[in-house]
């Protein structure tokens, strides 16, 4: 796994073996072509963050800060690593994301990132449904700004909180990009 593009562009990142299924760097690629001038000067959580690939690769490509969120502490301790060695700066946050998402203050965040475990129960209140769902997630977001979430299956249907911008497959993945309404 390594970072695709901008300043840390070709760098191997390390992966916390047995508790992170990384978002694989075609995918990553496919995603950061999408946004494009979207990452540069956006304040970035990255939830699930596992090795930090996300968030890295936002900062890479000129994102203002990333909170790095992530309740396993030998994940927290890789994107630590990881940041250390592209020479980049962020916050790493030892915490559940449901925790994290209701804790953020209000629009806080330009960019939101999920790739949680597939195994994750839908029903869980850290499921990216839920968190939409629930309201708190579209609150921590500026109006406008952009949530792309991995899931296993298709991804939750656009909402009055949510416009789904673009929705596409890869494998056994699905991409979905959402913006938040102004009146969310």
């Amino acid at each position: 796994m390594r970072v695709i593009s901008g300043t840390a562009g070709g760098l191997r990142l390390e992966c916390p073996q047995g508790i992170a299924r990384p978002m694989m760097d075609r995918v990553r690629g496919a995603v950061f072509s999408s946004l494009g001038e979207a990452v540069d000067g956006a304040r970035v959580m990255d939830l699930f963050a596992g090795s930090g690939a996300l968030g890295i690769e936002a900062l890479s490509r000129g994102a203002a800060s990333c909170l790095f969120i992530d309740r396993n502490r030998k994940a927290a301790d890789v994107i630590r690593a990881n940041l250390r060695h592209a020479h980049l700066e962020g916050t790493v946050r030892l915490q559940d994301a449901a925790a994290a998402v209701a804790g953020a203050a209000p629009t806080t965040f330009d960019l939101v990132f999920a790739d949680p475990p597939f195994a994750l129960d839908p029903g869980n209140p850290a499921h990216p449904s839920v968190l939409m769902a629930g309201g708190t997630l579209a609150r921590c977001l500026v109006p406008g700004g952009i949530f792309v979430v991995e899931l296993p299956g298709e991804p939750p249907a656009a909402s009055s909180a949510w416009e789904l911008l673009r929705c596409r497959r890869y494998g056994q993945a699905w991409v979905a990009f959402y913006r938040r309404m102004p009146d969310a």
